[in-house]
């Protein structure tokens, strides 16, 4: 599994007003459309193209398209709705699927109450939308869908994560992993707390992004 923590001013700039307390829901929203837009370009660096030529006004032009079958994108329910947006704005004519996982606050275990996902991705790129990385087991449980579908490659975006998350992750699928498996974020922080809440983190995502329910 590769790492991508982002390095650019705009980024940091953009996840310091993210994790300020201050910052209201239609600014957080409006924030994290952004910031996911600026992960998005790192994340697709190696999406799979063909090479193609196009009339230009003045002569044929030789370059690329992206290769059918089109790539998915799968937010997690209900905090990665909040990063649809930023990403379809880079990769309009993906797919979209959908995967509700709850954690329980007790044993931080997520259990999946939906799924929506083609059952055969063979050949096709899967990004993953999840705004915290924390302990990593929803992210490992989604991966797991995908890989066992047949996802040509798999790429989480995500706006902080913490080492535990990344460890267990990179544990789930090792560098010989059939498949490349990425994980991209504008940020790695400190540790997990003892509720499992990334230190010093934004807070609850879901609950900035869309209020507390």
């Amino acid at each position: 599994m590769q790492t991508l923590v982002a390095d650019h001013p705009l980024i940091a700039h953009k996840l310091t007003a993210l994790r300020d307390i201050n910052t209201e829901t239609p600014v957080f929203r409006s924030l994290t459309d952004e910031l996911v837009t600026l992960l998005a370009y790192e994340a697709t660096r190696d999406v799979r193209v063909e090479h193609v030529s196009v009339q230009t006004p003045l002569a044929l032009a030789d370059g690329v398209k992206l290769t059918r079958p089109a790539p998915l994108v799968i937010p997690v329910l209900r905090a990665g709705i909040g990063m649809l947006d930023g990403m379809a704005r880079l990769l309009p004519k993906a797919d979209v699927g959908f995967v509700g996982l709850a954690r329980d606050e007790e044993t931080l275990v997520a259990t999946t109450y939906a799924t929506r996902l083609p059952a055969d991705l063979t050949g096709r790129d899967a990004f993953v939308l999840d705004p915290m990385l924390a302990t990593g087991g929803t992210l490992e449980v989604v991966l797991g869908m995908l890989a066992s579908r047949g996802a040509a490659s798999m790429t989480a975006i995500c706006l902080l994560a913490a080492p535990e998350g990344i460890a267990r992750v990179h544990a789930a699928f090792p560098d010989d992993f059939p498949v490349p498996v990425k994980v991209v974020a504008a940020g790695l922080d400190e540790r997990l707390n003892e509720r499992g809440y990334i230190m010093p983190g934004l807070g609850d995502a879901g609950d900035r992004l869309f209020g507390t329910i």
